[in-house]
């Protein structure tokens, strides 16, 4: 999907109007948060906070690593 957004000015700030249709693929809504992450390709826009899934993945890294204890103090 590519969209152009406008800029406008809200306020004392500036903001954009985000369609539907991209609203729909990042499965966000009004009220909910949008994070920015600046990637060597450009601005990353996502409604999964980065700092969560670092976390995430981290948990899952540790999980499969340490199976047997884990499954040793589950007992």
């Amino acid at each position: 999907m590519n969209a152009s957004l406008k800029i406008t000015k809200i306020g004392n700030s500036a903001g954009s109007v985000l369609p539907k249709e991209l609203l729909a693929k990042l499965r966000a809504g009004v009220g909910d948060t949008l994070y920015v992450t600046e990637t060597p390709e450009g601005i990353r826009i996502t409604a999964a906070d980065p700092s969560f899934e670092a976390k995430m993945a981290l948990a899952e890294k540790i999980m499969r690593e340490d199976r047997n204890i884990l499954r040793a103090l589950a007992k």
